[in-house]
């Protein structure tokens, strides 16, 4: 643990200006991008901050620079540094690099993209994007709009699949922006798609993720590949809802809309690759009930997905999993969800993953609630390796 500041220092300020401006340690934690546990721990001498904490809170409580003035002052020598990312938690730089990306939106030149974002494990890949979000303000070109907000869109999806919800809906906010500012309607949607799909799996209010759905598609109008995942969204959306004859109807929109597409390519957020495509596909069947077309779909897209993208295959094979149950097939659902979820390395587990085997709980419970296999699932389920840190594969389950 590191070593604890003088209760009567920064901790106590930091209490006392909080208090003052009437803001709770969850309010205040919100707004500065850092977890209420850690400035609790702060707050009470436990942990020392640092200076960007002690700047991002000056700004938000209107104290001028009281607070970065004090903590300099027990800390004359602490450099600023960029925290990476340590046990699953994300580095405290993310919020300067917000603020610093979101004070400019034009000016900046676009950089070589990151490489396959989709094969390295989230908690490596957070501070490589950042660092390229860095490199994009220090440069300059007509295509930051869009490359920044390709950079947001990854940075909201890897930080959800850390568990830091409140803090990748930040991103998502980015991400919108530079959208709009870059007038490429085409990533206007993809954004607005990319982040109603995750909103899913954040269990998000259902009726705003059908307006980010709506919109990607009204924008989505001439572009086939954007197109498919508004329609997936949307079909998906719809059928949580209760919605079925509109679910239906957007399935069939959704199957004529991939018929439609050109040879695929396998850009992170450009043309979908095929598998995407027959995944998308398929999640949209398990949303409907139809085990047997989930099934089908869901065998394609692990045939065609790259090896490389363990995170993917592995929610590729949960949701196949939930597909088995569906279909009845419940102990071999439940045998595919349990195999998965303790073989894959600790690395590769993430808030999405996780969703997945929640949702392969649900259509077991519903058709098999007895199994002795759902409670073990539940077991695995409720550790949550990639908030924890806790290997599902530990002990006995």
């Amino acid at each position: 643990m590191a070593e604890a500041a003088p209760v009567s220092g920064f901790g106590r300020e930091l209490r006392q200006c909080r208090q003052a401006a009437g803001l709770s340690l969850r309010q205040l934690a919100a707004r500065v991008g850092y977890d209420h546990s850690y400035l609790s721990q702060v707050e009470r001498g436990r942990r020392p901050g640092s200076a960007d904490l002690a700047r991002f809170c000056d700004r938000e409580l209107g104290t001028g620079s009281r607070l970065t003035g004090t903590y300099l002052r027990a800390h004359p020598e602490r450099p600023a540094a960029v925290r990476p990312v340590v046990s699953g938690r994300p580095a405290a730089s993310l919020a300067a690099v917000w603020d610093g990306l979101t004070s400019a939106l034009a000016g900046v030149d676009r950089v070589e993209a990151t490489g396959d974002v989709r094969s390295v494990p989230p908690a490596r890949l957070l501070p490589e994007l950042l660092a390229d979000l860095q490199l994009l303000q220090a440069q300059g070109s007509d295509g930051f709009g869009v490359r920044a907000a390709e950079l947001s869109v990854l940075v909201a999806e890897t930080l959800t699949g850390l568990g830091e919800l409140r803090a990748a809906r930040r991103w998502w906010s980015a991400g919108r922006a530079f959208a709009d500012s870059s007038g490429e309607v085409s990533m206007r949607s993809l954004v607005r798609a990319r982040e109603a799909i995750s909103g899913l799996a954040e269990r998000r209010p259902l009726p705003q993720l059908l307006e980010l759905a709506e919109e990607s598609l009204a924008l989505a109008q001439r572009i086939p590949a954007s197109g498919v995942q508004a329609h997936a969204v949307r079909a998906r959306v719809l059928a949580q809802l209760g919605r079925r004859s509109e679910a239906h109807r957007a399935l069939q929109e959704l199957l004529n809309c991939s018929d439609a597409l050109p040879p695929a390519t396998t850009s992170p957020l450009g043309d979908l690759a095929a598998y995407e495509v027959h995944a998308a596909e398929g999640r949209v069947c398990a949303s409907l009930g139809y085990g047997t077309a989930g099934c089908l779909m869901l065998g394609r897209a692990l045939e065609l997905c790259p090896e490389q993208r363990v995170a993917e295959r592995a929610q590729l094979e949960l949701a196949l999993a939930e597909c088995l149950a569906l279909e009845g097939e419940v102990a071999a659902g439940l045998a595919l969800a349990m195999r998965e979820l303790v073989e894959l390395p600790d690395e590769w587990h993430t808030y999405y993953l996780y969703d997945e085997a929640r949702r392969v709980l649900a259509a077991a419970r519903d058709r098999e609630p007895g199994l002795a296999a759902v409670r073990d699932l539940e077991v695995l389920v409720e550790r949550r390796t990639y908030a924890t840190g806790r290997s599902v594969g530990s002990g006995s389950w």
